[in-house]
């Protein structure tokens, strides 16, 4: 499993805030803002809104339409009126500086109202606040509060951090078999990398029974998402028929997408196959190009060098010029008679008699 708390801040919707100290606290609202130029929210809009809330939303429909200055002027008397949708929305522009100045201070109010009124994800943004001390003072403790708060309410991204602190066990009690029914919980909301966690877990029978077919099942679910270590670790199983059938062909696909994603196990683990054939036509000048790219990013393997002590010298450099220009390919003396023919068909600017 990867290292706990290393993918929080990557959850969160918008960049670090600051969060109000206290939830009487009142926001500043400023009715003064105009309408972007376009104010009427069109069907467009709506279409969005309907879709990603399940509702008609006017202000929603214009925020995902990048009418920022409208969405926020349909926002705010809603939120005047304790709308935890609306004082959730107006949080993110006035975090992310979207159509106003960024004012963090403004934004976290927003936050802490919302989540007063019962608004998961508000919850999980300050959350994000005390977990990190962004604007407030750094108090993991009441983090873990808000994010059992915005858990309660079936938030996935906030029941897959809750996880991560019972794993963690320092700002939450330690217990791997409440972190699997919260992963589990957000693992079944699609969360991509709940179902990475979750699954491991399940082929490691921490917090759970051991349920490897269950357990490739849902690495396999986030693969399918592009989670790069979900497809690293759903090739693996693959390979060696762990909860799943042996698939070898499957195995090379799932390592070739991860490479190409740029990941250096990824590279590294595909060059081996190329080396041997396995899988895949072998392929020293590939196998070659692939190991430079891992090394580049700092992965070495002496197992890999061994494989490829035949290659001759021409195809290492061929190889290794091939890895200069990835993920693009090396230009070609045709590439220069295109692009000379083309530079003459551009007019000259030099002047007459210069």
């Amino acid at each position: 499993m990867r290292a706990v708390l290393a993918v929080l801040l990557l959850l969160s919707a918008g960049p670090a805030l600051g969060a109000a100290t206290s939830s009487s606290e009142q926001p500043v609202i400023d009715n003064t803002l105009g309408l972007d130029s376009s104010s009427a929210p069109n069907a467009d809009a709506l279409a969005i809104s309907h879709d990603i809330f399940n509702r008609t939303d006017d202000a929603y429909g214009a925020f995902q339409r990048g009418l920022y200055l409208t969405a926020l002027a349909l926002a705010l008397p809603r939120a005047e009126n304790a709308d935890p949708a609306a004082q959730t929305l107006i949080g993110e522009i006035y975090a992310k500086g979207l159509g106003v100045a960024e004012n963090v201070a403004r934004a976290s109010s927003w936050y802490a109202l919302a989540a007063k009124n019962g608004d998961g994800m508000a919850a999980f943004e300050l959350g994000l606040l005390y977990l990190t001390g962004d604007g407030v003072p750094k108090n993991r403790a009441r983090a873990a509060e808000l994010f059992k708060q915005a858990a309660d309410k079936g938030y996935p991204p906030a029941q897959y951090n809750l996880a991560l602190l019972h794993i963690e066990g320092q700002d939450a009690s330690p217990s791997l078999s409440n972190a699997a029914t919260l992963m589990q919980a957000a693992a079944d909301k699609g969360l991509a990398e709940a179902q990475y966690d979750y699954g491991t877990m399940l082929m490691e029978g921490a917090g759970v029974a051991p349920n490897t077919t269950e357990g490739a099942k849902q690495i396999g679910l986030a693969a399918q998402q592009g989670l790069v270590e979900a497809e690293i670790d759903y090739a693996t199983l693959l390979y060696l028929g762990q909860g799943v059938p042996k698939d070898l062909h499957a195995a090379v696909g799932w390592y070739l997408r991860a490479a190409t994603a740029g990941n250096p196990v990824a590279q590294n683990r595909y060059a081996k196959l190329l080396a041997v054939g396995e899988g895949v036509e072998l392929d020293l000048k590939q196998a070659a190009m692939y190991r430079a790219l891992a090394r580049r990013q700092g992965l070495t393997d002496p197992v890999l060098d061994k494989l490829l002590v035949g290659i001759s010298q021409k195809d290492l450099d061929a190889a290794e010029e091939l890895a200069r220009f990835w993920p693009s390919r090396p230009p070609t003396a045709d590439d220069a008679r295109k692009a000379e023919e083309t530079a003459k068909l551009v007019p000259s600017t030099k002047l007459a008699g210069t």
